[in-house]
């Protein structure tokens, strides 16, 4: 059996990118042949999004042939099994009540506000319920402690206390994969402790703009392990570059070749610090400026321009005279930029 997992869309209308995203994992799940498409919690961003929305989402659910489980997160924790999205679609609101495909067993622990103790209780709990003679695999939306990450990798909750829970929980419960959901930012592996894998796939779109890079999704073989796969969906992509005053190559040059492998779905939040020498490059600090909003247009969202001109600098006797000396020694190898970049900063203050 092939499982495509993914979570935490945050749907709100059908015009956006986020809807979008669906439609690019629908496609996916068909052309990779997938016998499950799984949705570990917040599908949509709110509960009234869920409601307004469920007349298209049953019209695109409809439309496949593989099964659809969902898990209610914290942003859609009302969603109920009894709410039709669609056939072939299954909320999994019961954690007990499995969903079972060939001998497969899914269970579904939805998004209830609890603390770690209270977690492991219910799970030491499920460990009665499970089938022996399946795989079981359970869908968990919730923070897994073992994982060092800021509030802000979760979306843009600021709370805690999301159903935390520890790898050491599923120590001797026969449980072979947790889908979770919750963590956004990127794709994470951890073995479970008895063999196993619990896996965040992380939003297939960004969300907020702390999500960057190509985002990914979940796609394996029953009795295999993760494995990510990247997706062509609008994501944020954060570009940095570093001017040296001593590099005699057009800045709009440098900055165009970083431009140019980065994704078409890529939103690029561009940085240009660093220094330069506009009697070498022909360009004032404005020229360069235009220049870069004129390349950069539109792919780079956001443009931030740090650079300085310091012409006046690498025009003064005493810093003449200290290059001069600084590359005449070659003990100080990689650091020598460093050294350089220290007294640049120091003569700018000097002059001010």
């Amino acid at each position: 059996m092939k499982i495509l997992h993914s979570a935490d869309i945050h749907l709100r209308s059908t015009d956006d990118e986020r809807w979008e995203a669906l439609q690019v994992l629908l496609s996916v799940a068909r052309e990779q042949k997938a016998d499950v498409f799984v949705i570990s919690g917040d599908l949509f961003h709110k509960d009234r999004d869920a409601e307004m929305l469920r007349p298209k989402i049953r019209e695109l659910f409809s439309k496949n042939e593989f099964p659809i489980l969902i898990l209610p997160g914290n942003h859609d924790a009302r969603l109920i099994s009894d709410m039709y999205f669609g056939r072939n679609v299954v909320l999994l609101t019961d954690l007990f009540q499995p969903c079972i495909i060939g001998n497969v067993a899914f269970y579904g622990f939805a998004f209830e506000p609890m603390d770690e103790h209270r977690v492991l209780d219910r799970l030491q709990q499920l460990s009665r319920h499970l089938l022996p003679d399946h795989t079981n695999i359970l869908l968990f939306h919730g923070e897994l402690l073992d994982v060092m990450f800021k509030r802000s990798d979760v979306g843009d909750d600021d709370e805690s206390g999301y159903m935390p829970v520890r790898l050491s929980f599923f120590r001797e419960i026969d449980i072979d994969y947790v889908l979770a959901g919750h963590f956004h930012t990127r794709f994470d592996i951890r073995p479970l402790p008895d063999e196993g894998y619990f896996v965040y796939p992380g939003s297939p779109v960004s969300i907020t703009r702390r999500e960057t890079g190509r985002r990914k999704v979940n796609i394996f073989e029953v009795g295999s392990p993760p494995e990510e796969y990247l997706l062509d969906t609008p994501h944020y992509e954060v570009v940095y570059v570093t001017l040296d005053p001593f590099d005699k190559t057009d800045p709009l040059t440098i900055i165009k070749e970083r431009l140019n492998p980065v994704h078409p779905n890529a939103k690029v939040l561009l940085t240009v610090d660093g220094y330069f020498n506009k009697d070498t490059i022909g360009r004032n600090e404005k020229s360069l400026a235009d220049g870069i909003s004129t390349i950069a247009y539109p792919q780079c969202i956001e443009i931030r321009n740090e650079f300085r001109d310091i012409q006046q600098v690498l025009d003064d006797e005493l810093f003449t005279v200290f290059l001069g000396k600084l590359e005449a020694r070659n003990d100080f190898g990689i650091r020598q930029n460093h050294i350089k970049e220290l007294v640049i900063r120091a003569m700018i203050e000097a002059k001010k």
